[in-house]
């Protein structure tokens, strides 16, 4: 049988923090959808639920959650630019720590490890 290596405590933390935050500023946006709701408040709330889901799939080991969770942060730098070169600022400097974080040496290996196989069924004699 093949162990598969421990998850690193830093994809630990980060995929829960991705999951706190995707479900408050889920919350958040949820709550200030009015009647009739319009369709940007709806995608915004949706939006939040990417993050979430990033999260969620970090912790299983998905790479494509990765990738999709640093694109979703340097989206979060566009937009924040947009209302302010403080916010674009404050919202790089998180972009680069993430990224820096989510590329390291032993999370690269991590993410290209291969499931655990099952051990082959034993023969009773």
């Amino acid at each position: 049988m093949r162990i598969s290596p421990a998850r690193p405590l830093l994809i630990t933390i980060l995929g829960w923090l991705l999951i706190a935050v995707g479900a408050l500023e889920f919350a958040e946006h949820a709550a200030r959808i009015g009647w009739p709701p319009r369709a940007d408040e709806i995608e915004i709330a949706l939006f939040e639920l990417v993050i979430l889901a990033c999260g969620v799939f970090l912790l299983r080991g998905v790479n494509a959650a990765r990738w999709l969770a640093v694109g979703w942060i340097a989206f979060h730098v566009v937009v924040g630019a947009i209302h302010s070169v403080v916010t674009g600022i404050v919202h790089g400097l998180i972009f680069l720590l993430f990224a820096a974080l989510m590329f390291r040496p032993e999370v690269n290996a991590w993410f290209r490890r291969r499931p655990a196989q099952a051990d082959p069924p034993s023969q009773m004699v």
